[in-house]
């Protein structure tokens, strides 16, 4: 099939990447034009292990041609982003995106063919993709619409891409069954099919429940830091009964999932989401908690030396061993630190530059450091033994987290 994936993105170009390998002729778009020019010459322009090594064998056999213009096809993938917008209650899903590769898909599209929403989208947005479609004059009788949400891991996207099961949404049960069939081309693992509807409930109550775990883990850790425990000790041992499996604290939660798709349910129905919203609240202000930490750290070196101290920030990303900054907890305690009464060093290994933090090598930043704040457990941070007075370890970067027992 001719398959045409809008958004090149962290989901959209693995996907076109496995599409071609699958013996697809896929068309990928994107509005960045730096963007399309490096897909085709065979490069990709975001971190995943062996991405690059597929695309350039998609580009070179023909089978992925990138473009700014969307054109015909059998079938339509739309994988733009859908952000948030902040407001004065509660932030709320920015559709702009999706729309707009609606319109894109409504020029060209023909009778007989399949578009599929991946974006990760509030429920009811497959139905507004279908009112825009034929509101743009669309064969909207003749076509099938369907949902079907990504469920990959930022480092083993290819494989899991491949390997998981997915869930297909369609607007009717025909647009299932199409959708259904389509995936069965190039994925192994089961395919469900259900209505549009309850498949965009799946992803967001999927990372709604991850939220809420991980801001138990991080509310633990704070209550541990008050009363004077260790809590990745106690985590340990909590994690020994049979039935409990606390998660490991951090210093928030980023990405462009887990940090955000809780807020489409919460603004869907505030009223009744209410677990769903203290737990993002948790997980923000843990990352408050954070940048105290620091702050009230840095005040006793400038009390005790008479000077300015120098913090090195260890880890940008929003997880460990990936280059995605999205939503990213310790991006957000690097900016809220930097030009204030210390000086920021920040340590990220999967990326080079970054357009307002000042980064530095690894061995840079802890020979200049007076204070070393781990905020993100990189695999390059696990050896370390940093020479500075102060270290803080927000993410559990030790050298030995094996309990010892008697």
């Amino acid at each position: 099939m001719r398959v045409c994936v809008l958004g090149l993105g962290y989901i959209g170009l693995p996907t076109a990447a496995v599409l071609a390998r699958a013996g697809h002729t896929v068309i990928g778009v994107d509005v960045n034009p730096a963007v399309v020019d490096t897909i085709n010459r065979g490069e990709i322009h975001i971190v995943e292990p062996d991405l690059e090594g597929v695309v350039r064998d998609a580009v070179r056999s023909g089978r992925l041609v990138a473009t700014t213009q969307v054109g015909p096809a059998d079938v339509f993938l739309i994988c733009v982003p859908t952000p948030f917008r902040e407001s004065e209650t509660l932030p709320t899903p920015d559709l702009d995106h999706v729309f707009a590769a609606g319109r894109a898909v409504a020029g060209v599209i023909r009778v007989g063919n399949l578009v599929i929403l991946e974006s990760t989208s509030p429920v009811g947005t497959t139905d507004l993709l279908r009112d825009l479609l034929r509101d743009e004059g669309a064969p909207i009788e003749e076509i099938a619409i369907a949902y079907c949400p990504e469920r990959v891991l930022p480092g083993r996207i290819l494989a899991e891409l491949v390997s998981n099961n997915r869930i297909v949404g369609g607007v009717d049960e025909a647009a299932s069954i199409r959708g259904r069939e389509f995936y069965r081309t190039f994925v192994d693992g089961d395919i469900h099919a259900t209505d549009a509807r309850t498949a965009e409930m799946t992803k967001l109550v999927e990372n709604s429940f991850r939220d809420v775990n991980i801001a138990f883990a991080n509310e633990v850790s704070v209550l541990c830091a008050r009363l004077g425990i260790d809590p990745w000790e106690l985590i340990a041992l909590a994690n020994r009964h049979p039935r409990v499996n606390v998660l490991q604290p951090s210093t928030g939660v980023g990405g462009h999932c887990v940090a955000v798709d809780p807020w489409f349910v919460v603004s869907a129905d505030p009223e009744h989401a209410t677990l769903i919203r203290t737990a993002r609240e948790v997980n923000l202000a843990k990352t408050a908690w954070v940048i105290d930490q620091i702050s009230s750290a840095a005040d006793d070196v400038r009390a005790t030396t008479g000077r300015t101290p120098v913090v090195a920030l260890m880890g940008l990303a929003f997880k460990p061993n990936v280059d995605d900054l999205r939503e990213s907890p310790a991006v957000e305690v690097a900016t809220a630190l930097s030009g204030g009464a210390l000086e920021v060093v920040a340590v990220e290994p999967h990326i080079d530059v970054h357009p307002t933090l000042r980064l530095a090598a690894i061995d840079d930043a802890l020979e200049a450091a007076d204070i070393v704040a781990f905020l993100v457990r990189h695999d390059a941070f696990l050896s370390l033994s940093p020479r500075a007075g102060l270290v803080l370890d927000f993410c559990g970067v030790r050298p030995n987290q094996e309990v010892v027992t008697g």
